[in-house]
C-alpha cells in the first residue's frame, strides 16, 4: 500500500471518528440556543473554554512523547507504555483529589456555580484516563476501535441531551410528584449538559479500562524524564494553543460589562460552531497524519512526501473555506435556528480562515517534531497565545467579540508563518509555496467577494465555487492523476 494510500485510509477513519461524533454533537447546537437562552449558553461556552486549558493540563504533552519514544525505543516499547500510562494516572488521581477539596474556593475565583466547577472536574479527570487508551489504538494503527469508541462516547452523550431537554420536561409535567420531577429544573438546564458529558465520559473510561490491564502499570525513571524532557515543550505548546482557541470565550465574559457579558459570549460561541467544518477537517487530518510524520521520517523520500501532503491540505481547506462562506445562510438556518444568535454571523469568514492556517500551522510542524526540536514548537504557540491575548484586550472593549475573532486570526497566521521559515532553515522541505499561496489567495478573494462584496448572494457566490474547482483541477490534474496510479 502506497503511504498515501495509507495515510488517506488512516485520515478517512480517524476523520470518521471525528466527523460523525461531532456531526451528532452538532445537533446539540440548535438545540442549546433554543433551550438554553444567550446568557445560559453563555456560562456553557466559557466553561468548556475552561475544560479545554483543563486537558491540556492533565495531559502535559504525553501523547506526542508516547509517539516519539514507543518508535525511538522500540526494544523498551512496554516500558515506555507502562511509565506513561502509570504517570498519566497518578499524576490525575491527584489533581482531582487536590482540586475537589478546593472547589468552593475555585467556584468564587472563577464565577461559577460550584456545582458547576464539580462536574467540570470530574470531566476533567475522567478524560484524562482516557487519554492513554485512545493514543494507544493510534500508535498500534487500530484507527476502528479508536473510531467506534469515539462515536459510542458522543452517541451517549448526544442520547442523554436529548432526554434531558426533550424527554425529560414533559416527564416532569406529566407526574409531578415522581423521581423525574424530583431531578429537573427549569432555572438549571446547563447542569444538564455537564451532567450528560460527565456520564458519556464515565462509560468511556469502563469501555477502555480492559486496555489498561492490556499495557499495565510500569514505572522506569529514566524513561519518564526523557519523556517528560520531551513533552515539556508539548505541553507549553498545549497552554498556549488553548488560549488561542478557547481564551477569547473567558475574556469576553470578564472584559465586557456584565450585563452584556455572558450574552455576547453565547451568540459569539454559537456563530464560532460554524466553523467546525474546517476545524473537523484539520483534526481529522492531524490524527491521521502524526504517526504518519513519525513512521516516515527516515524514508528516502519523507520530505518531498510532506510537501505533497501540505499542498493538498491547503486544497481541500481553501475549498472547505469558500464552501462553508458561500452557502453560509443555509448553515446558520440549519445549526443557529434562532435569529438572536445571527449577530455575530461576521465573525466566521475570519473564523474558517484562521482554522485553515492552523491545519496548515499543523502539516508546516513536522520539522520540528522529527528533528526532536518541540522548543520551537513551544516558543511558536507561546507567540501566538502572546498575540492572542494582547490583541483580545486591546480590542474586545472597543468591537467585542469581532476582536477575538480577528485575535484568533492574527495569532494562527502568525504561527504558520513562523513555523514556516524556522523550518525551512533547520529541516528543509521543498513546499509549492508558490501554489500554496496562490490558493490561500484565491479562496481568500473569493470569499471576500462573496461575503462582505455581493453580500452572500447564492447564485455569485456558486459561480465563485465552481470557478475555484475548476481552476484546481486543471491546475492539479496530472499530480493528481499519478497519486491515485501510485
Amino acid at each position: 500500500m502506497s503511504v498515501f494510500k495509507k495515510l488517506f485510509k488512516q485520515t478517512f477513519v480517524y476523520g470518521l471518528a471525528t466527523v460523525l461524533p461531532r456531526a451528532l454533537a452538532i445537533v446539540l447546537v440548535p438545540l442549546y440556543v433554543s433551550v438554553l437562552g444567550k446568557e445560559q449558553y453563555g456560562v456553557y461556552a466559557s466553561l468548556m473554554a475552561f475544560l479545554i486549558l483543563g486537558n491540556v493540563l492533565l495531559s502535559y504533552g504525553m501523547e506526542t512523547a508516547f509517539f516519539r519514544f514507543i518508535n525511538k525505543h522500540v526494544e523498551q516499547k512496554k516500558l515506555v507504555q507502562s511509565t506513561a500510562l502509570t504517570s498519566l494516572t497518578v499524576s490525575t488521581i491527584l489533581f482531582l483529589t487536590i482540586t475537589l477539596l478546593a472547589n468552593d474556593s475555585l467556584a468564587n475565583f472563577l464565577e461559577f456555580k460550584a456545582e458547576y466547577v464539580t462536574y467540570g472536574l470530574l470531566i476533567l479527570a475522567l478524560d484524562a484516563l482516557a487519554v492513554l487508551p485512545f493514543v494507544w489504538y493510534r500508535a498500534n494503527e487500530k484507527p476502528m476501535k479508536y473510531a467506534v469508541i469515539k462515536i459510542f462516547n458522543v452517541c451517549i452523550n448526544l442520547g442523554l441531551n436529548l432526554f434531558f431537554f426533550l424527554i425529560l420536561p414533559d416527564l416532569a409535567e406529566n407526574a409531578p410528584d415522581s423521581f423525574w420531577s424530583s431531578i429537573y429544573s427549569e432555572e438549571n438546564k446547563v447542569a444538564y449538559v455537564f451532567i450528560a458529558n460527565l456520564i458519556a465520559s464515565a462509560i468511556t473510561l469502563v469501555v477502555l479500562l480492559p486496555l489498561y490491564i492490556k499495557i499495565g502499570f510500569g514505572f522506569s525513571k529514566t524513561i519518564w524524564k526523557g519523556m517528560f524532557k520531551y513533552a515539556f515543550p508539548v505541553l507549553i505548546a498545549g497552554i498556549a494553543f488553548s488560549i488561542n482557541e478557547a481564551f477569547d470565550k473567558i475574556l469576553l465574559k470578564y472584559l465586557l460589562p456584565e450585563n452584556i457579558a455572558e450574552a455576547e459570549v453565547g451568540v459569539y460561541a454559537a456563530c464560532y460552531k460554524l466553523g467546525v467544518f474546517m476545524t473537523l477537517f484539520a483534526t481529522a487530518f492531524r490524527l491521521g497524519i502524526e504517526p504518519f510524520f513519525f513512521n516516515h521520517a527516515q524514508s528516502k523520500n519523507a520530505k518531498q512526501t510532506y510537501a505533497t501532503i501540505t499542498k493538498y491540505f491547503t486544497i481541500f481547506g481553501s475549498i472547505i473555506l469558500l464552501f462553508v462562506i458561500v452557502y453560509i445562510d443555509i448553515f446558520k438556518r440549519i445549526l443557529i435556528p434562532n435569529s438572536e444568535y445571527w449577530g455575530a454571523l461576521s465573525v466566521v469568514p475570519l473564523i474558517l480562515l484562521a482554522n485553515l492556517f492552523l491545519g496548515i500551522y499543523h502539516n508546516l510542524s513536522v520539522w520540528y517534531k522529527v528533528t526532536d526540536r518541540t522548543k520551537f514548537g513551544a516558543y511558536i504557540s507561546v507567540f501566538g497565545a502572546i498575540v492572542t491575548l494582547g490583541l483580545n484586550f486591546l480590542l474586545i472593549p472597543i468591537i467585542s467579540y469581532q476582536g477575538s475573532a480577528i485575535a484568533t486570526l492574527a495569532a494562527y497566521g502568525s504561527m504558520m508563518l513562523l513555523s514556516y521559515f524556522f523550518g525551512q532553515r533547520n529541516y528543509a522541505v521543498p513546499y509549492d509555496v508558490k501554489r500554496i499561496v496562490g490558493y490561500l489567495l484565491l479562496a481568500t478573494g473569493f470569499s471576500v467577494l462573496s461575503f462582505y462584496v455581493f453580500e452572500r448572494n447564492l447564485i455569485i457566490g456558486t459561480v465563485l465555487l465552481l470557478v475555484f474547482l475548476l481552476l484546481v483541477f486543471f491546475s492539479e490534474k496530472k499530480e493528481f492523476s499519478s497519486i491515485l496510479k501510485r
